[in-house]
């Protein structure tokens, strides 16, 4: 689990990582581009300002002839290289070194009349004076390109912002599905074991201890099966010795039971003595009770049996309607007996599964429905396959089942209200018989309402059971 949230949160933090990149790379153009343009611009605005005042100390020059008037040139001349100087560092496209190179020409000239050690010539005054639009020509162009230059950078910018965005959002899906995938699959890798453990406990809640438990996936799921299997066959064992202490002991009640009964039918029959009307009445008690006893023996002992003989299933292939003829031909007499009519609509499905025990949940539910049908009543059978799986019908018309007897009506030993037509209460074991196989199947057994009039007893079973319920 811990290497599951690492791998998923790996592409996540991925992701933080190259946008803060990316962000961080942006970051660094803007501030570059700002603090180049505020620079330019400055240095612009600087560069005016100087050419400004060597004009204007030129043309004092030229008319007063003031010496410090010069100096004041000098000074300016100074500020107008340093300028030029930052200008270019900060600027060293080749568009505006033109420019600066016209600046420092026209400056040159300027300087060569203006710091000349000689005599100064009117006309060498004038030529300087008239360099200085020149100059202002190529300031201008200079500061032209300088705008430019930053609105192609802002463009830049603004294209490189575009697709670091357009670059995010794709890496940030690519990245979702990534996880999404990444989840996807550690969810089926840690819910399939779980899914298994979660069966694996409601089969040991239902009694059903027959299928081994395996559970696959991470380490500490596979140890917790190998917990419940250990549960199982703890389980199983308890199983067994509860049924084998039922058949022990119900054999040691029997003989002191059979000794009872035979004494007692001494007594009816008069073998010491007739019997006034008071005692056979206490006889007849004692035999009803011993016969009612005796019966509740021989149920422990079938229901031992069957449990004791049928644990696992024993998989063949088969038909179901030939299936279904054998059980009604095992009936056929209390059928004719009862008159009941039988209403048969079963398809022909081909079957996987344990002949014995489906022979068993039929001659069960054949069997009560005979019981509980009235005389002339109907028994339907209805069977058909759909997806995969088996839906078998076994209804009849009689009174049907209440609701306050449903919640027991598979508990082994419950036999419900007693029979109409005469029959005598059942043992209590055929339905618990049946849920137990069905479930062994991996099937369903319910009690349906509103399709027949009587008890309707809806059997779903898988075509082929897995090979989970085929051990034994």
């Amino acid at each position: 689990m811990l290497t599951g949230f690492a791998l998923v949160s790996a592409p996540l933090l991925l992701a933080v990582v190259i946008g803060a990149a990316k962000v961080r790379t942006l970051s660094d153009e803007s501030a570059k581009l700002v603090r180049t343009g505020v620079e330019a611009t400055h240095y612009s605005q600087q560069l005016f300002q100087q050419i400004a005042s060597i004009e204007r100390s030129a043309k004092l020059y030229q008319v007063l002839s003031e010496p410090t008037l010069l100096q004041i040139y000098r000074d300016g001349r100074e500020r107008l290289l340093v300028s030029l100087t930052s200008i270019e560092s900060v600027a060293s496209d080749p568009v505006r070194s033109t420019y600066v190179s016209a600046i420092r020409g026209s400056l040159r000239k300027m300087d060569a009349a203006m710091l000349s050690l000689t005599s100064v010539d009117p006309q060498a005054l004038r030529e300087a004076v008239e360099a200085i639009a020149p100059m202002w020509e190529a300031a201008f162009q200079l500061s032209a390109a300088t705008g430019e230059q930053i609105e192609t950078g802002l463009s830049a910018l603004q294209k490189t912002t575009a697709d670091t965005q357009q670059y995010l959002f794709w890496l940030s899906a690519t990245l979702i599905l990534l996880t999404a995938l990444l989840v996807t699959g550690f969810t089926v890798v840690l819910m399939r074991p779980i899914r298994q453990i979660d069966g694996a406990i409601s089969q040991l809640g239902k009694g059903t201890f027959s299928r081994p438990i395996s559970v696959g996936g991470p380490s500490d799921l596979v140890d917790l099966g190998r917990q419940l299997e250990w549960l199982r066959m703890r389980l199983l064992e308890i199983a067994q010795e509860r049924n084998r202490f039922l058949r022990h002991m119900s054999h040691e009640l029997k003989t002191p039971l059979a000794n009872i009964r035979e004494g007692t039918e001494l007594l009816m029959d008069g073998a010491v003595g007739e019997l006034d009307s008071s005692q056979r009445e206490v006889a007849t008690i004692l035999r009803d009770n011993g016969i009612k006893l005796q019966s509740l023996i021989e149920n422990l002992l079938s229901f031992s049996a069957w449990q004791a003989r049928h644990s696992g299933l024993e998989i063949s292939e088969f038909r179901l309607r030939p299936l279904i003829k054998t059980a009604l031909e095992t009936h056929q007499l209390a059928l004719l007996a009862q008159r009941v009519h039988l209403d048969l609509k079963v398809e022909d499905v081909e079957l996987r599964a344990d002949r014995a025990k489906l022979k068993l949940i039929m001659d069960n539910l054949l069997s009560n429905a005979v019981k509980y049908s009235p005389r002339g009543g109907t028994i339907f059978i209805h069977a058909r396959a759909q997806n995969e799986q088996l839906t078998l019908d076994v209804a009849d018309t009689g009174q049907g089942i209440s609701q306050d007897e449903r919640a027991a009506i598979f508990d082994a030993f419950y036999s419900g209200r007693a029979p109409t037509a005469g029959h005598l209460k059942g043992t209590g074991i055929g339905l618990s018989v049946v849920n137990e196989f069905v479930q062994a199947h991996g099937g369903s057994v319910e009690i349906v309402d509103g399709v027949f009039p009587g008890a309707h007893f809806r059997v779903r079973l898988p075509l082929a059971p897995t090979l989970e319920d085929a051990v034994a």
